[in-house]
């Protein structure tokens, strides 16, 4: 018989410290954002099942929680990403013709965890980019994601580049079954040359060489010229492998201190981006913190096809990877008990937080018990003013 306290498998309790260095981290983040001219949205949690996975295919159906609405009797789904709302905010309410730069912070739910220690209920951040088809959209959003590790104290980082396209421009014209397809960039994603050997095996000869050539492409930036060389040249190709140079050439520009590699054969996401696409890593996870790309045909199925780039990561994950923070320093001061006399303790306490300090009242019988905040200083009388000493 399971306690009733225990929470489900993979949600947990934040705890004073961590939810502290959470929040510092979601508001310097969304003020960050802002210095990018990125605008707040706050979607709901829940909405309607067929709006909620409009054109996002098997994989958030299947990590998306599901009930019905007592209201309506419709089905409801609980969000697992809030990529998919943000573009119905950019078609439907917003309805700009212009550039529309939107960022956002709040929880969603997933049905099953991404890792063996992943939370089901990652705290999700995300700027997203609409309105403009240029890459000058694509290093905005990467810049924006490196400052935005750069912010959380973040050290050896490290973005890969790759490209939706370049799958697609391998096999050209041909009519690829979308089983086939997903399973083809499955072993493209792990690697795996002797499953791909098979799932490739009837395909034309130069369609199969180019998909075994991804499995190697990956390391610096001379991959970009070897695979001009064993790539096919398709206008896809060239242009995927245009792209990447661009982005590689200013990206080494103004963020030198960032390691940079391609992966030419990493297609996760591939039935969901339309360009370019990344992920970055830091010291201290072998997973990426964040994944971003361009997805133009994100608002498609909301009436609205619009260039679109953006990423996406994970609060709680990141403040695991973030240098420990000391204690916010506060003013510890005697409990006011309403008495005559006490008017100037309680005006001096309001001044002290009016002005931003954390002002923590001993409560009587709690004198000697030990500082949940690092008082530095204390609040005492001397003659008749009260006033801050240092501890």
């Amino acid at each position: 018989m399971s306690s009733a306290w225990l929470l489900p498998e993979h949600i947990a309790d934040v705890l004073p410290s961590q939810a502290r260095r959470i929040e510092e981290l979601r508001r310097d983040m969304l003020d960050m954002a802002r210095t990018y001219g990125c605008e707040l949205v706050m979607p709901p949690l829940l909405e309607h099942l067929d709006s909620l996975l409009s054109g996002t295919g098997r994989a958030l159906d299947l990590k998306t929680f599901k009930l019905v609405d007592q209201l309506s009797g419709r089905s409801l789904g609980l969000r697992a990403d809030t990529t998919p709302q943000v573009a119905r905010i950019d078609a439907h309410l917003l309805n700009r013709a212009g550039v529309t730069r939107l960022c956002y912070c709040g929880p969603v739910l997933h049905t099953r965890p991404d890792g063996l220690n992943a939370t089901r209920e990652p705290l999700q951040f995300g700027v997203e980019i609409y309105g403009h088809a240029g890459l000058e959209a694509d290093l905005e959003v990467q810049e924006l994601a490196l400052d935005a590790l750069r912010r959380a104290g973040l050290s050896d980082i490290a973005i890969d580049l790759g490209d939706a396209r370049l799958v697609q421009g391998i096999l050209g014209d041909l009519k690829i079954a979308p089983t086939l397809l997903a399973e083809i960039a499955g072993a493209l994603a792990s690697k795996d040359g002797a499953a791909l050997a098979g799932l490739t095996g009837e395909l034309p000869a130069t369609a199969a060489a180019g998909l075994q050539a991804l499995l190697s492409l990956y390391g610096g930036i001379e991959v970009l010229a070897e695979a001009r060389a064993r790539l096919p040249k398709t206008p896809a190709v060239s242009a995927a492998l245009d792209d990447l140079q661009w982005l590689a050439t200013h990206l080494r520009q103004t963020h030198p201190e960032v390691a940079l590699g391609f992966d030419l054969a990493d297609l996760r996401g591939y039935a969901y981006y339309s360009g370019v696409r990344f992920a970055v890593y830091a010291a201290g996870s072998s997973d990426a913190v964040l994944r971003g790309g361009r997805y133009d045909e994100v608002g498609a199925v909301f009436g609205r096809r619009r260039p679109a780039v953006g990423f996406s990561l994970d609060l709680k994950a990141l403040v695991q990877l973030s240098p420990a923070q000391p204690l916010r320093a506060a003013v510890r001061a005697p409990w006011s008990g309403g008495e005559p006399g006490d008017e100037g303790l309680r005006a001096a306490i309001r001044r002290l937080r009016e002005l931003g300090e954390t002002v923590v009242c001993v409560l009587p019988g709690h004198e000697h018990e030990g500082d949940e905040f690092d008082c530095d200083r204390e609040l005492v009388r001397i003659e008749s003013q009260w006033v801050v000493r240092a501890l």
